[in-house]
């Protein structure tokens, strides 16, 4: 069946172009849902020694030491790939040197480190992205490749002024998951999936090497999207269920339970800890339809005529979220609030607001006595 559907998929260019180039060593993995067929890179797509053969002796220069940046620079390294680091003066610069890297060797200034570099993974925070582009601009010679794993910067070109010159490739490896998450999977030998892009390919060898970077730096598997998709997806899932959402849902439930008499440890183990520690790991295994079959006839019923009710709640208020990110209302917001002096005086009294809510006071208690 598949040898007699080859022909269709060339002529509809289904696949990404380095599998039309080169004819399926095995069978990529695609499904098709919602009339949208989508295509999987897997590890075995791409193993370890074929990245390694695709990026050769280029030097991979890692700007940023936050959590995406730490994460992917000491996963590479460990792959064997050749790494430098490109840092500020500061915190992140004494956590590197902790973790091994030398200054003068493998440890310079993000101008020396874009300089020396065929390989320009951008990986400072989306305002640090914006406050250091000239002087990485500067140091973008002919043919080497910008890496990105958010849409930020090119997305909101208008406000951040970030555009490529057209003679380097331009792609980005976003992992779904924060940089701590990309670094423990690959240590406990499991990987986490990501999104990849080319938004510019001036050498013809953009694709194959931004894949190659993918499985370079543990990831799971791969699905193809763009730049604009994948900002706009992401800003909406931190606001929303991911974060946002998740901590209103949270608190507002907790809230009522007390209200209502039940004590603290009862409100947050009927909010908090049978969530993460029950439901959510059986919905990510096994599916929401899977939990339901599978619950008492009083929560299966319940949640069945709830959920909907919810969903006519939730859907708008996602919705205009969704809009103010496309709109760059969201984006405004992030680079005004970020590029204040005491942004993170601001930041570090809201965060011990959110720590001293007394659901998370709780949460430290119960956290402690687990088994």
């Amino acid at each position: 069946m598949l040898r007699q559907l080859l022909p269709n998929i060339y002529k509809n260019h289904i696949l990404p172009s380095i599998y039309r180039q080169n004819i399926f060593k095995r069978s990529v993995s695609t499904f098709t849902v919602g009339g949208i067929e989508e295509t999987i890179i897997e590890r075995t797509d791409f193993p370890l020694k074929k990245c390694r053969e695709i990026i050769g002796n280029n030097i991979v220069s890692v700007l940023g030491y936050g959590p995406q940046g730490r994460g992917q620079a000491l996963n590479l390294k460990d792959n064997g790939f050749n790494v430098i680091l490109g840092l500020r003066d500061g915190n992140s610069k004494q956590q590197a040197i902790k973790d091994g890297w030398v200054e003068n060797k493998n440890l310079f200034s993000i101008s020396e480190a874009t300089r020396h570099g065929n390989i320009i993974q951008y990986l400072l925070s989306d305002v640090g992205q914006i406050k250091e582009w000239d002087t990485v601009k500067d140091n973008l010679a002919h043919n080497k490749t910008l890496y990105f794993s958010h849409g930020f910067g090119i997305t909101y070109s208008d406000k951040t002024n970030i555009i490529p010159p057209s003679n380097v490739d331009v792609v980005l490896v976003a992992p779904k998951g924060s940089g701590l998450t990309v670094r423990n999977h690959f240590v406990n030998g499991g990987g986490i999936n990501v999104s990849y892009a080319v938004h510019q390919d001036y050498t013809g060898k953009a694709e194959e090497k931004c894949l190659a970077l993918a499985f370079g730096i543990g990831c799971g598997h791969a699905f193809k999207t763009n730049f604009r998709n994948e900002v706009y997806s992401d800003l909406t899932g931190e606001r929303s269920v991911l974060m946002g959402l998740i901590q209103g849902a949270f608190s507002a439930q907790y809230k009522v339970l007390r209200e209502k008499g039940h004590s603290p440890a009862e409100a947050y183990n009927e909010t908090v800890e049978e969530a993460l520690e029950s439901l959510f790991p059986l919905i990510s295994e096994k599916g929401m339809d899977w939990l339901y079959a599978n619950c008492s006839t009083t929560a299966q019923r319940g949640a069945l005529d709830w959920a909907p009710r919810f969903e006519e709640v939730l859907k708008p208020v996602i919705e205009d979220c969704y809009n103010k990110v496309e709109d760059g209302s969201e984006a405004d917001i992030v680079i005004k609030a970020n590029s204040d002096k005491n942004y993170r005086q601001k930041l570090d009294y809201e965060l011990k607001e959110m720590a001293n809510q007394e659901l998370w006071e709780v949460a430290r208690h119960l956290r402690k006595l687990r088994p």
